[in-house]
């Protein structure tokens, strides 16, 4: 047996094996279950070097103007502060169970990558629990929300109450419901545009 059969051979075996313990259960999917060490580092780089790749040819517009930053604002407290939280607010229920955990955006931003924080929001994360909003949000929206993003971390509880307040709420076209959506304060928004 030459080089290259050793090969093909080695090749389907590992292939069965890997196939034969995929399809016995061994392998626990419940989110209680961290994966191991190793297999977290590979899905973590498989992840991050997949929203880099697609977000490295992505224009960043100006994302300073006050106006689009306000928007931004409404959308995420109703459709992000679930995960993600607000300033001063503590785990929710969901932050708390989801896996892998979703990142604080309170303390990170948009992590100093506009590009890939577009694209997150738009094509979302398999098997993360992040929705691609992309699905129901235009562009102009996904932007307001990235540039409300970048301004989070330097919001404190009262200043982030204060912008969601002056935003007009759940603001982006997309068919939005009233099922879960809240202002900072609490209360359900009377102002939906649908």
């Amino acid at each position: 047996m030459n080089g290259t059969s050793k090969a093909v051979l080695l090749t389907g075996l590992a292939t069965l094996v890997a196939a034969g313990i995929l399809y016995s259960g061994l392998i626990n999917v419940g989110a209680d279950d961290p994966h191991l060490a190793p297999v977290y580092a590979l899905l973590n780089m498989a992840r991050e070097r997949s929203i880099a790749i697609r977000a490295r040819d992505i224009v960043v517009p100006d994302l300073g103007n006050e106006a689009q930053i306000r928007a931004g604002a409404g959308n995420y407290d109703s459709m992000c502060v679930g995960c993600h939280l607000s300033p001063g607010m503590a785990p929710t229920e969901l932050s708390r169970n989801l896996y892998p955990a979703p990142p604080s955006l309170v303390r990170l931003g948009i992590d100093g990558d506009p590009a890939k924080a577009f694209w997150i929001i738009k094509h979302g994360i398999k098997a993360t629990g992040m929705p691609a909003w992309g699905k129901s949000m235009a562009d102009e929206h996904i932007w307001a929300l990235v540039a409300f993003v970048e301004r989070l971390p330097q919001l404190d509880p009262q200043s982030y109450r204060a912008l969601v307040a002056s935003s007009g709420g759940h603001r982006h076209g997309g068919g939005e419901t009233q099922i879960h959506h809240r202002h900072a304060d609490g209360l359900p928004a009377e102002d939906h545009e649908h």
